[in-house]
């Protein structure tokens, strides 16, 4: 075990012998960044829901993309980037020993094109991106197999789901985070096996219930208590759910019982040995954030496609991700990838590489497709390769690229959040480490501002009525959050009724950041279970089983994603389960 001082924060982080032990194996030098601090400058290099208006390199013509303008990428159409008329090859130079590393591949990057967004196999989706596999989807982004959704992300194998972040194998749910295998739930958080079902939070093989928390295999249950069939229906009739007012009352009441009653230290099911936020079916996971069906990995994010291995430090998507570090946006079967970005399908053996398709054993390499043994997109004997990347390795220690706040980067490093094509307030970092627009330049940060398109408002969201309103559809309506004009589409519309639910009076992009306030924090805590022997420790919630540890205090701690200013009771795993099982 060792302490060192991360080069970013200044602050104190450990690397432990199971570290050392991964780094050796994957022959690279322990990291000089915190384990936030990477997630941070990997995050940088991630915008997952902006897109930008930009001129096609090859035509001119207007497109959309997740690289804007600024980006001093050339963008062209992914159909376009997969044509035949381009080559990436032709830019390929020879490695300068004489400048750093960093700087003569971003001036790489600068000169390939890229195509305007990432997607996979879709079908009637134009306005969904950062996806694989969807089908009559309108702006779903880091989502998998899914049909007929809306405005969601992390939507995997889903189908007729509007308003949704983080979940899987779900269908007709509205405005919930963290489901699995659920069927018409709504406003809820943490549901798996569920149908039917209002408000509620962390529930697991439950039906018709409203407002509840921490039940198993229950039905027709109002804020934890149980009623009969006919009961229950009368009691959500009077809450008018169908109504605005019905359901800004519902969402108040249920969030105070929700504060009434013990949540989980470490919000997942079914996992052995590991920690983190939001980790579900998964073993030896550590110190990660919304992961599914993973073993034996550490510091890693976003990855909610199975199943993935032995990875530290990987950020976003999975699907037989294996033996990977410091990567973004390398999925589908990469194996042994370092400190590269957006390498798909069946990369393998790739180093500081951008964009490369099914290519392997590159270095240093920028949109090449189906290529190996190459460096700064020029190709090589398998034996002139294997010289050369060693030195060059060698070089990035000697002549290392130095950024504006002095932080040092050599063989290692991902890198250099300057060096990101996109707005650091436009990618997920900003939701993580958020910081003012001042900090960004004074960083040297990018930091782009998304236009708004010009539309005349014909009607605020306090004007809006009740009850479902046929004539919306004509409406430009204002956001009562952040007074930008959004419209309600014919097939949002036809969910909305299907499903009785009002319009709401917020833009999807503020019932996106609304939604995602439901998520613990990336950062871990050590607290200590809150669980006082009969009560809690503010005595809010009243034990219904004996504990463990009888009439006194729980003297269990952990790790999690719980802030410390949060008024949630949290629970160790122990005394939690003896109040829900």
């Amino acid at each position: 075990m060792e302490t060192r001082n991360c080069q970013n924060c200044k602050q104190k982080f450990v690397i432990d012998q199971e570290d050392f032990n991964f780094y050796e194996k994957m022959k690279v030098p322990a990291p000089t960044f915190c384990p936030l601090c990477r997630a941070q400058r990997r995050f940088a290099f991630r915008n997952e829901r902006k897109l930008f208006k930009v001129k096609d390199y090859f035509t001119d013509q207007e497109i959309f993309s997740t690289y804007p303008a600024e980006s001093g990428r050339k963008i062209i159409t992914r159909e376009e980037w997969f044509g035949d008329n381009w080559d990436a090859m032709e830019h390929g130079v020879d490695f300068d020993f004489s400048k750093p590393f960093f700087k003569q591949l971003l001036e790489l990057e600068k000169k390939v094109l890229m195509y305007s967004f990432n997607v996979i196999r879709m079908v009637n989706s134009p306005y969904a991106f950062n996806a694989t596999g969807l089908k009559n989807c309108y702006f779903i982004v880091n989502a998998n197999y899914s049909e007929d959704c809306m405005y969601g992300n992390a939507v995997d194998y889903c189908k007729d789901c509007i308003d949704n972040s983080h979940i899987s194998q779900s269908e007709r749910c509205y405005e919930s985070f963290w489901l699995q295998n659920c069927y018409q739930c709504y406003f809820s958080i943490m549901l798996a096996e569920s149908y039917n079902i209002w408000f509620c939070r962390n529930c697991l093989g439950c039906n018709n219930c409203f407002g509840c928390a921490n039940l198993r295999k229950s039905s027709y249950c109002i804020f934890n208590k149980k009623y009969i069939k006919e009961e229950y229906e009368i009691e959500l009739e009077k809450m008018k759910l169908g109504t605005f007012s019905g359901i800004q009352k519902a969402r108040k009441q249920a969030r105070a019982f929700w504060n009434t009653q013990p949540t989980k230290s470490q919000h997942g099911l079914k996992n052995l040995n590991s920690t983190g936020s939001h980790v579900t079916n998964c073993k030896n996971v550590n110190d990660s954030f919304l992961i599914r069906e993973s073993e034996n990995m550490r510091y890693c994010q976003y990855l909610q496609v199975p199943k993935n291995k032995d990875n530290y430090d990987v950020t976003n998507w999975g699907e037989y991700v294996e033996l990977c570090y410091e990567t973004m946006e390398c999925g589908e079967n990469s194996y042994n990838n370092k400190f590269s970005r957006n390498c798909w399908p069946s990369c393998k053996n790739n180093e500081y590489c951008v964009h490369l398709f099914s290519s392997s054993d590159c270095f240093g390499c920028v949109g090449l497709k189906k290529k190996k043994y190459c460096i700064f997109n020029k190709q090589y004997t398998k034996e002139e390769y294997e010289i050369l990347i060693p030195k060059i390795k060698k070089q990035m220690d000697e002549i290392p690229h130095i950024d504006s706040q002095g932080i040092v980067y050599k063989y290692g490093e991902f890198f250099p959040i300057e060096f990101s094509p996109f707005g650091y307030n436009n990618t997920i970092a900003m939701q993580h480490f958020p910081i003012t627009k001042k900090e960004a330049e004074n960083k040297k940060y990018p930091w782009i501002e998304v236009p708004h398109g010009e539309y005349k408002i014909t009607k605020k969201a306090e004007d809006l009525p009740d009850l479902i309103d046929d004539n919306i559809l004509k409406e430009v309506i204002e956001c009562e959050n952040c007074k930008n004009p959004y419209r309600i589409l014919e097939n949002e519309f036809l969910f909305y009724k299907k499903e009785n639910l009002p319009i709401p009076r917020m833009c999807h992009d503020c019932r996106f950041e609304r939604r995602i306030q439901d998520r613990l924090k990336l950062q871990l805590y050590k607290k200590p279970c809150m669980c006082g022997g009969v009560t809690d420790v503010t005595e809010i919630y009243k034990n219904t089983s004996k504990h463990f540890h009888e009439d006194e205090p729980c003297k269990e701690e952990f790790k999690t994603g719980h802030a410390p200013e949060n008024k949630e009771i949290v629970y160790c795993e122990k005394c939690y389960q003896q109040e829900v099982y």
